[in-house]
């Protein structure tokens, strides 16, 4: 099974569409307009309240701390 992503255009999407369904093959289309789920968005604000209180670090610290674990 192979996974394609792609952006077409709204008169695209709606060929891409027909063709999908005339060939039988499942697809899923994502609405841009959908919200994230709540825990996704409260754990967004959380990072930002520690980056803006200084709370970082560097993707090199981050490697070392991985690898301790």
């Amino acid at each position: 099974m192979s996974t394609f992503v792609i952006n077409p255009t709204d008169e695209q999407a709606k060929i891409v569409k027909a063709f999908l369904e005339a060939l039988d093959i499942s697809f899923i289309k994502d609405d841009p307009t959908t919200e994230l789920p709540e825990h996704v968005l409260k754990g967004i604000q959380k990072s930002r309240e520690d980056f803006k209180a200084g709370r970082t670090m560097t993707f090199e610290e981050f490697k070392s701390r991985s690898k301790a674990l």
